[in-house]
């Protein structure tokens, strides 16, 4: 009957384990190039409309962004919203050019090589 209990319970931590991973870690940074933009102008406003009539507005930006390395590309991403300018963003590259996340930084967050570019 011990082993019984011990069985479950193990399979209630191992269970609760899971739900704190999945629930804490962001699948869409984990193991990804990171590349550094500087926001300077508005981005290209796209617009659609969902199956229930409502309109959406996509914006989307094209910019050099440079990874740790100081290596230079041209990365195409888009956001829900406008973003600010001067703003400093970290993308999350998978796939050499696909974005799937970003973070903005603060200047002084960034490697020195970056910081040195995008001045």
């Amino acid at each position: 009957m011990k082993k019984v209990f011990l069985g479950i319970g193990a399979l209630f931590i191992l269970f609760v384990a899971g739900l704190v991973v999945l629930m804490t870690v962001d699948f869409n940074r984990l193991n990804k190039d990171t590349y550094y933009v500087h926001i300077t102008s508005d981005g290209e406003v796209e617009e659609y409309k969902a199956s229930d009539g409502q309109i959406f507005e996509l914006y989307w930006y094209e910019l050099p962004a440079i990874n740790e390395k100081g290596e230079e590309m041209t990365l195409r991403f888009s956001a829900q919203k406008n973003l600010r300018h001067d703003a400093y963003l970290k993308l999350y590259v998978k796939k050499e050019n696909e974005v799937s996340s970003y973070d903005e930084v603060q200047f002084d967050d960034m490697p020195a090589k970056v910081q040195k570019q995008l001045k």
